[in-house]
């Protein structure tokens, strides 16, 4: 059984006593779809629900997309590993000081108009696997969960992303070779102890390459030793 992703997002979560949440555009497109979506369900989770991103509960979470998209002087520190620790320390701060519902207003809201995400283009670019994937981890944390439809729209925004995956598993000694449900396929890494494929929709390749493989629903063909060495390697971004 899949929840299908369609019919009108929800509106931006509010603060208790504030005006009316802004609805946004009839077709807001799949990733503010997406930015909504992810929103919603960190206010339903509540501030302390667990999340499929390794030791980050929702707070966590919510403070992080904050960070990332209005402060561009901590956002480096999210791929540079010299210069994580002051985005972490402004994450915790940003945690600290933020009330939880203010935080998921803030990120449902859009990136401050003096961020690099407000340029036109960026958003589409930048945001559609991170939002998708996170997500997902709030959802997927839950014990009721399921998969769920995406849009067209969304995977193929996703897919045209794939290659991301090829910085993730820059350290795997397999090829690996992503295949969807209609037979296309991308190598995402080249390494020479064997081959693996990697099967299944769009939205699971993008969650496994993710480092999510406890979740994503892939399946992975090749011979054994390969296979092997492929699940027994760690990586994360």
């Amino acid at each position: 059984m899949s929840t299908p992703d369609d019919g009108p997002p929800p509106s931006a979560p509010k603060q208790a006593g504030s005006g009316p949440a802004d609805p946004g555009p009839a077709d807001p497109g799949p990733v503010r779809r997406e930015r909504l979506l992810l929103a919603a369900a960190l206010a339903e989770a509540g501030p302390e629900a667990t999340t499929e991103c390794a030791g980050w509960d929702a707070r966590d979470l919510a403070a992080h997309l904050v960070v990332r998209e209005g402060r561009p002087d901590a956002a480096p520190g999210i791929l540079l590993p010299p210069l994580a620790f002051y985005t972490e320390r402004v994450r915790r701060r940003t945690a600290r000081a933020v009330p939880f519902e203010r935080l998921v207003e803030r990120f449902a809201q859009g990136p401050p108009k003096f961020s690099p995400y407000a340029l036109p283009g960026v958003d589409k670019n930048a945001n559609a696997v991170e939002f998708f994937v996170h997500h997902e981890d709030v959802r997927r944390a839950r014990p009721d969960w399921e998969p769920r439809d995406i849009s067209p729209e969304l995977e193929e925004l996703l897919w045209r992303r794939i290659k991301i995956a090829r910085f993730v598993l820059r350290k795997v000694q397999v090829e690996v070779t992503f295949v969807r449900p209609d037979g296309r396929a991308a190598r995402v890494s080249g390494g020479g102890r064997g081959a693996v494929r990697v099967h299944g929709p769009v939205g699971e390749l993008v969650l496994w390459a993710l480092g999510r493989r406890d979740v994503a629903k892939v399946r992975l063909t090749g011979a054994t030793d390969a296979v092997k060495t492929l699940t027994e390697t760690g990586w994360s971004l």
